[in-house]
């Protein structure tokens, strides 16, 4: 054997110790590393590894006396009792773990990392309030790094997370993050990975407004996370904040050329704003990257449609609706939408009628859809079915000036003059911009 011919080479032990853990012969594995250190003395690399194969032979008595050596070998190396106790907790033996970090702690009252280590361990094994208070402390100590208390409050957040899958609600809970997260907060305001966390933590309490707030200053002091940009855009798009959310967007399109996402809310922010022709570019772009996601794909293909409507480029307005409804066929706001365009254009009426008739059949109480039904019976002269439908619509209680406007239309055709005239005045009292409206009473006349 090399080892036993030629001098100098004690360190090749390790490397023998490491094939026999690979070739799953732990006795093995440990006989080499006792030899290993029977000739180099006792060191972190053969301590921690025989730690780890007596754990996973579930030999705890041998893994704890094995940690112990290590830790009385070298007794002003805080990292050994820190990483044997973490070991222990991952091996399911958190008690014990306890038990060394709380001694640990009678001689280093002020080892920060330390008590970071033994709340989390309090919080495992069910001691709520011993780990509240150590983690309030621990937060507050300087010598902890800001990475481990940015993983604490994510930790909190994780738990909360849960609860909130779980339909479970904790109060209590819930305050205790906030506050860790501002104490947090108030000791590094310039650390964009502490709002960044603090912004998680707002978005899965649904403080939406702070959450923003928290992304928004994340990115202001240089975060480069791809979920803090996309979480921002979801929420600027939900709150209706399209200049801030075309503005957003447009800066994380530099910063991540290659994400659908930030495409698709660019264009739909655009679109919002009735900019057809920037909707168009970032949407076909988000298309060209969604190829492997048909969920997108089918949103995108949506709101093209809308946007070459809108441009009144027909052919690949229904072109893109038409792929939209290949992936999905009961897709509400394509089927509403397309068969509302149709009928505005006098073309497909029949088209349009088979899928307005789908969209109410889903949802028979929603206005809107009822009023573009009625809407495409009414091009079809179909007016007797169409105010059927339009008087349902208005019995919501949800109808607003173009469901009256379009009652009075079909009236009208069926010759109830006066009636129509009624229900243009109650769209004018709704609607008091309408000036065609103005024309239609003054008049007596549909236009």
């Amino acid at each position: 054997m090399m080892m036993q011919e030629i001098k100098g080479t004690d360190e090749y032990l390790y490397e023998l110790a490491a094939l026999y853990q690979y070739d799953r012969k732990p006795e093995e594995a440990i006989r080499i590393y006792n030899k290993a250190e029977s000739m180099l003395g006792i060191n972190e690399v053969s301590s921690l590894q025989k730690q780890r194969l007596y754990l996973e032979q579930g030999k705890i008595k041998e893994a704890t006396a094995e940690g112990q050596r290590l830790i009385e070998a070298f007794p002003d190396e805080p990292r050994y009792i820190l990483d044997f106790a973490a070991t222990l907790s991952q091996f399911k033996q958190g008690p014990k773990a306890i038990l060394y970090l709380e001694d640990y702690l009678k001689d280093h009252p002020h080892a920060g990392s330390a008590k970071m280590l033994l709340s989390g361990l309090y919080r495992d094994n069910g001691q709520d309030q011993k780990s509240k208070e150590l983690a309030l402390i621990a937060i507050d100590d300087p010598s902890v790094e800001v990475g481990n208390k940015v993983l604490m409050v994510g930790t909190y957040n994780a738990m909360l997370s849960q609860n909130e899958a779980k339909k479970i609600k904790d109060p209590d809970l819930e305050t205790f993050a906030l506050t860790l997260f501002e104490k947090l907060k108030a000791a590094y305001p310039d650390d964009p990975n502490v709002h960044l966390v603090g912004g998680d933590l707002n978005l899965t309490l649904k403080r939406n407004q702070d959450a923003q707030r928290e992304y928004r200053s994340a990115i202001r002091h240089g975060s480069v996370s791809f979920d803090a940009w996309q979480n921002l855009l979801s929420l600027e798009s939900q709150a209706d904040e399209f200049d801030s959310l075309i503005a957003h967007s447009d800066a994380a399109m530099e910063l991540f050329p290659n994400q659908a996402i930030l495409y698709y809310f660019n264009g739909y922010a655009q679109l919002r704003k009735r900019n057809y022709r920037e909707t168009i570019v970032s949407l076909e772009q988000a298309k060209k990257l969604s190829v492997s996601n048909p969920n997108l794909m089918g949103d995108i293909n949506s709101l093209l449609g809308d946007a070459y409507n809108g441009t009144k480029d027909y052919p690949k307005s229904d072109k893109a609706f038409d792929e939209a409804l290949t992936i999905n066929p009961n897709n509400d706001l394509v089927l509403n939408n397309y068969s509302y365009y149709l009928a505005l254009r006098k073309e497909n009426l029949e088209k349009a009628e088979k899928m307005a008739a789908a969209l109410i059949k889903n949802h028979p109480t929603n206005a809107s859809y009822l009023d573009t039904y009625a809407w495409v019976l009414f091009m079809r002269e179909k007016y007797k079915e169409a105010r059927r439908v339009m008087e349902k619509a208005i019995a919501t209680g949800q109808a607003g000036a173009v469901h009256f406007e379009h009652y009075g239309d079909i009236l009208f055709q069926l010759d109830n003059i006066d009636e129509a005239v009624k229900q243009w005045q109650k769209a004018k009292t709704l609607d008091n911009g309408n000036t065609l409206i103005d024309k239609k009473i003054a008049n007596r006349k549909l236009y």
